[in-house]
């Protein structure tokens, strides 16, 4: 009677496994796993990243010693192993960012809650936005004109607004002058110090050559005359912007001056309401997308990352699409199949796999040393020993990662001619069109969205990757973007930022760890968000092309 029961048990397993259900749930399941560890990571981006914007409400700390602090509560947690009978559950501490780094050496301090003899919020706390050492927490005491005192008290808060607009207009026009005109002038100079310099290592002048030296001299004068009324102007610019200080009584007592140049902002989180907090909510988070990065990159915006990180894909792509497409036309189209295709195919799947950090490696000593090196001999002498070509820049990081994800574009490419009908190709045919007309007006069209899904894959590994572009242009700080308004306008030779070394600069080279963690969470979903929007572009545009071409197989 069992061995019956058992054989009908068993048969009934392996028609269950015939169905197939199982592995139905399996695959629900990981997707859903999937979707819900990629969510996770987003709302651990956003609350840890989005929520340093909001204004935190700034708390006046008295302990049990008699001192006090001043700061915003960041995190909450239990002491580990500090279980005791009065604390079953552990003992409590609380971390407040006290901000006065130049003071107290420490944007942080941990405090355990039964320190703690009382904590209030009183409105007139401050918080200062400074361009350097992070924030100042205090009270306004009074405003001085180098040692003349201006206002005092609740007097000083209200005319202190107005200072700091006036100096941040200061700010503005010294950064205009410093980076549009001197910079204007100073890349102005260099072009007519390296012509003069090119017609020297021709030999002899002619006399026409003559001419265009004096020419060239002359337009240097009349440059470095410009460059002594803008320095002049310059240095009346920084005479305006010393003498006033605002006095900022601290939690331990003392008075700290700091200079209306350095703020940036003032604000009273305690006394402000829900719409003033949502205003300067999107003010900052507006300022982190569209500025440059300050205090070793761990304040400010992430512009010129994001600028880099976009022109790096564009190029990449367009670097990429030729040789991908042209190499899978080829294997597919026009050679014949046998073992040394079958070798070449083998090759570029292999080549998907090979570490990212080898092609950095190639790269350098391909495109920076031999192509940048030959390029600077033979076109750019006169710069010479300092290169033009021959050093990282974004024009290499591009082609090496081409290089690096060429395999996934000639595999989809590949895939997207197979999986055009047969008959497409033979109905041209017998119509009168040549290989190269079907190929052409026919194939190639109905590939499209094929091809456009191995682009998709390929921007995604581009964008994410930094081990090979720390070798061929990515730098920590750029101030100078790729594109600007001198001619050529886009400069292929420059160094750039990127969006992912400026992770792994912040978050691991930071000399102010805990201060940057906001940055790094906000900087990657940044990075997640550019990914996005580049292959939603992508996916868009393949979409179309799927039901212009609505009979391809892709």
């Amino acid at each position: 009677m069992i061995r019956p029961q058992i054989t009908q048990s068993l048969d009934s397993m392996r028609a269950f496994w015939r169905t197939g259900a199982v592995f139905i749930w399996l695959t629900a399941s990981g997707v859903a796993l999937s979707l819900l560890m990629v969510g996770g990571l987003l709302a651990l981006l956003m609350i840890n990243g989005l929520g340093a914007f909001w204004p935190a409400v700034i708390w006046d700390v008295q302990l049990q010693d008699k001192t006090r602090l001043i700061g915003e509560e960041v995190t909450r947690e239990t002491i580990p192993y500090s279980s005791d009978p009065d604390h079953p559950k552990g003992r409590q501490r609380i971390k407040f960012r006290v901000g006065n780094r130049d003071v107290f050496g420490s944007d942080f301090r941990w405090v355990e809650v039964k320190h703690i003899a009382s904590r209030t919020a009183p409105p007139e706390l401050t918080l200062l936005e400074r361009r350097e050492w992070g924030p100042l927490l205090g009270r306004i005491e009074a405003i001085w004109e180098d040692d003349r005192l201006l206002a005092e008290g609740p007097a000083a808060w209200e005319q202190l607004p107005g200072l700091i607009r006036r100096a941040n207009r200061l700010h503005d026009r010294i950064r205009h002058i410093e980076q549009d005109l001197i910079g204007d002038i100073n890349y102005k100079l260099d072009r007519l110090r390296l012509k003069r310099r090119a017609l020297v290592l021709d030999g002899t002048l002619t006399k026409a050559e003559a001419q265009q030296d004096q020419q060239w001299q002359a337009d240097v004068a009349e440059l470095e005359n410009r460059y002594r009324r803008v320095a002049e102007e310059l240095d009346a610019l920084y005479g305006q912007t010393t003498g006033q200080h605002v006095g900022v009584l601290l939690a331990d007592g003392q008075t700290h001056r700091l200079p209306i140049s350095q703020v940036i902002r003032i604000l009273q989180p305690n006394a402000m309401h829900w719409p003033e907090k949502s205003a300067l909510y999107v003010t900052r988070l507006w300022e982190f997308l569209s500025d440059e990065p300050r205090e070793a990159n761990t304040e400010g915006g992430i512009f010129p990352a994001i600028f880099g990180t976009v022109m790096m894909v564009l190029i990449m792509t367009v670097a990429v699409t030729p040789f991908g497409v042209i190499a899978a036309i080829y294997l597919r189209e026009y050679a014949r199949q046998g073992l040394i295709v079958q070798l070449v195919r083998i090759a570029v799947n292999n080549l998907a796999g090979v570490p990212s950090i080898v092609f950095g490696v190639f790269g350098l000593g391909f495109f920076v040393y031999a192509i940048g090196g030959t390029i600077d001999h033979l076109f750019y002498p006169e710069s010479l020993p300092n290169p033009t070509f021959g050093t990282g820049g974004i024009v290499w990081a591009s082609l090496t990662l081409a290089l690096l994800t060429l395999p996934v574009v000639i595999v989809a490419t590949e895939e997207g001619l197979s999986a055009v009908p047969r008959d497409f190709r033979e109905g041209s045919i017998a119509l009168g069109a040549t290989k190269l007309e079907t190929l052409r007006q026919v194939v190639l069209p109905s590939a499209l969205p094929g091809i456009l899904t191995g682009l998709i894959l390929a921007m995604a590994r581009a964008a994410g990757e930094v081990a090979p572009l720390m070798l061929v242009g990515v730098v920590k700080l750029a101030p100078a973007l790729p594109l600007d308004g001198h001619f050529p306008f886009l400069h292929l030779e420059r160094k750039f930022m990127h969006l992912g070394f400026h992770i792994y600069d912040v978050g691991f080279q930071s000399p102010n760890v805990e201060a940057a963690k906001p940055m790094v969470y906000l900087t990657t979903l940044t990075l997640i968000v550019v990914v996005i929007a580049l292959n939603l572009l992508a996916v868009t545009i393949r979409n179309r092309l799927r039901k212009r071409y609505a009979g391809s197989a892709v």
